[in-house]
C-alpha cells in the first residue's frame, strides 16, 4: 500500500503583510517625531558649523600637449633608412620610457614635486612655495609649538632630516588630496594637470612650476644621449680647429722662410714646407669630417627633442571651491535624522 506523505504547504506571500509592516514602522517613527526633530535641528547646526569652519580652496588647471617626433616618425634614422627602402619604425617600436601614459606618473614624482615646492614665492620675505603652503595650513605654528621641533621651519635645498620629514608630510597631502592628473582623451597626447590649495596664488604657481620642472626633466632625459654626443663632437671640433689654425700659421711661416733661404739650404726648407702642408691637409680633412658629423648630430638632437605645448594656462581668478550653507544645513539635518531613525528601529522592542 502506498504510504501517505503529509505535504506542508508554504505560507502564501502577501504584499499586504509587507505593507502593514512598513506602515507600522512609519507610525512608530511618527510617534517619536520629537526625537527626530531635535536630532534634525542638531544635525542642521552641525552642517552650518562645518560650512563656517571649512576654508575655501582654489583650483588651478592647465592643459598641455606632448608632441614627440621620435614616436611618430622614427627620427632621422628612419628618414635615412627610408631612402634605401627600409622601415625602422617597426624595429624601433616607439615605446620609450617616457612616452604615452608614463607622463602621468612623471608628474606625480615626489622629487619633481619637491623641486616645484622649493621655488620662490616671495623673494622679499625669502619664502618659497613650501613655506607658504605650511603657513596657510597651520603647519608652521603647529611645528613651532611642538616640543620635538620647537622652531619655525624654513625649507631649502639643504634640508635637515627633520625638515625632510616635514616636507614629506606636505608632499603626501598634495599628492593624495590636492593633485589631479588626467588624460581626457585616450587617443590624443593631451594631458590635464589640476592643483587645489587654500591659497589662490600658491595653486597657480605650483601648477605652473610643477609642469615646468617636469617638462625640463622629460626633455633632458629624452635628449641626454644625443646631447652628450653633440657636446663631445663640439669639443673635438674646437680642438681640431685650434690645431688647424696653428698648422696654417706654421705652413705660412715655412713658405715665407723658403723665399729668403740660402740656396745651399733650400732642400731642408722644402722638406719642412712639404711636411707642414701635409699636416695642414690632414687636419683640414679631419676637421671637415668632424664638422659634418657635428651637424648631423645636431639635426638628430632636434629630431629627438620633444615639444610640450601649453594649451590652457591657469589664469586669475581661479575656480573657487566654497561650501554652500544651505546644502550643508539640509545634509546635516537629513543625515542625523536618518541615523536617529535607524537607531530607534534597531533598538525598539516592538515587533513589526
Amino acid at each position: 500500500m502506498p504510504n501517505n506523505i503529509d505535504k506542508q504547504e508554504e505560507a502564501p506571500f502577501l504584499i499586504h503583510s509587507i505593507w502593514k509592516s512598513w506602515m507600522a514602522r512609519f507610525n512608530f517613527l511618527l510617534n517619536n517625531w520629537q526625537k527626530l526633530a531635535i536630532m534634525g535641528f542638531m544635525g542642521a547646526l552641525l552642517g552650518l558649523g562645518y560650512a563656517f569652519t571649512k576654508k575655501d580652496t582654489y583650483t588651478a588647471s592647465t592643459t598641455f600637449v606632448v608632441e614627440d617626433s621620435k614616436s611618430s616618425g622614427g627620427g632621422i634614422a628612419s628618414a635615412l633608412a627610408g631612402q634605401f627602402g627600409l622601415d625602422l619604425g617597426g624595429l624601433a617600436g616607439g615605446n620609450g620610457v617616457l612616452q604615452g601614459d608614463n607622463v602621468l606618473e612623471l608628474l606625480k614624482s615626489k622629487s619633481l614635486l619637491k623641486q616645484a615646492l622649493l621655488t620662490p614665492f616671495d623673494s622679499a620675505q625669502n619664502l618659497n612655495l613650501a613655506d607658504k603652503y605650511a603657513s596657510d595650513y597651520g603647519y608652521t605654528e603647529k611645528w613651532a609649538n611642538n616640543s620635538s621641533i620647537g622652531k619655525v621651519i624654513h625649507f631649502s635645498s639643504n634640508n635637515s632630516r627633520v625638515e625632510d620629514s616635514l616636507m614629506h608630510i606636505i608632499m603626501k597631502r598634495i599628492s593624495e588630496k590636492e593633485l589631479s592628473i588626467s588624460k581626457p582623451d585616450k587617443k590624443l597626447s593631451l594631458f590635464q594637470l589640476q592643483i587645489t590649495t587654500r591659497n589662490e596664488i600658491v595653486s597657480k604657481l605650483l601648477c605652473e612650476r610643477l609642469l615646468k620642472v617636469s617638462a625640463d626633466f622629460y626633455i633632458d632625459t629624452k635628449t641626454k644621449r644625443v646631447r652628450g654626443n653633440v657636446e663631445r663632437l663640439q669639443t673635438r671640433v674646437d680642438s681640431i680647429k685650434n690645431i688647424l689654425n696653428k698648422k696654417t700659421s706654421s705652413a705660412v711661416e715655412a713658405n715665407s722662410q723658403l723665399l729668403d733661404v740660402n740656396p745651399a739650404f733650400a732642400q731642408n726648407k722644402e722638406v719642412n714646407v712639404e711636411i707642414s702642408g701635409r699636416d695642414k691637409m690632414v687636419q683640414a680633412t679631419i676637421f671637415a669630417e668632424l664638422t659634418k658629423n657635428l651637424e648631423a648630430s645636431k639635426t638628430a638632437l632636434l629630431q629627438e627633442t620633444p615639444t610640450i605645448q601649453v594649451v590652457d594656462a591657469p589664469e586669475f581668478p581661479l575656480k573657487k571651491n566654497d561650501t554652500s550653507f544651505i546644502l550643508s544645513l539640509i545634509a546635516g539635518a537629513a543625515l542625523l535624522k536618518l541615523l536617529t531613525a535607524i537607531y530607534l528601529l534597531v533598538n525598539t522592542k516592538e515587533q513589526f
